[in-house]
């Protein structure tokens, strides 16, 4: 946490601050596949903020949110959606062979709330079986350090 909190105050923004967000993150819980998913419910868009995969999930371009099973989680409810195997992947992202093809056959993906609101979040991926319950306990700390990053990019947008 100290290396984001330094990491917030640098130049070279939002950059410094993801990076050091990823790691920490990789720290917590382990992650191959890291993406920050923002959400603009006024648009009723999605857009990646940040992938430490860039040739394959570039950060660019925006989808259509859905309503669906997983919407209704982690974007209603709240909550953390987890899935540990190639087969939960594939019942709710279409992208599931890109995602295996990567190494990735868990995700989880975490909702950072603002306000009352699911303002993103934090997608990590990792090999089958990865996300176990004692590590989607801990993926709870990461919140706060999400909502840091998030409301960053948030400032840095309203000032340009």
């Amino acid at each position: 946490m100290t290396d984001l909190i330094s990491a917030i105050a640098k130049p070279n923004q939002p950059g410094a601050t993801h990076k050091a967000l990823v790691a920490l993150v990789d720290e917590t819980i382990g992650v191959k596949l890291f993406t920050t998913m923002e959400i603009d419910r006024a648009r009723g868009v999605a857009r990646r903020g940040f992938t430490n995969m860039p040739d394959a999930y570039p950060a660019s371009g925006e989808k259509p949110m859905r309503q669906d099973a997983w919407s209704e989680k982690v974007q209603d409810r709240q909550e953390t959606f987890v899935a540990n195997s190639i087969e939960e992947i594939a019942a709710v992202f279409p992208d599931y062979e890109l995602i295996q093809s990567l190494g990735c056959e868990s995700c989880l993906n975490l909702p950072i709330v603002v306000n009352g609101q699911v303002v993103g979040t934090l997608n990590c991926l990792h090999e089958a079986g990865h996300y176990t319950p004692e590590r989607v306990a801990a993926a709870e700390s990461l919140k706060l350090p999400g909502a840091l990053a998030f409301l960053l990019v948030g400032h840095l947008k309203a000032r340009t």
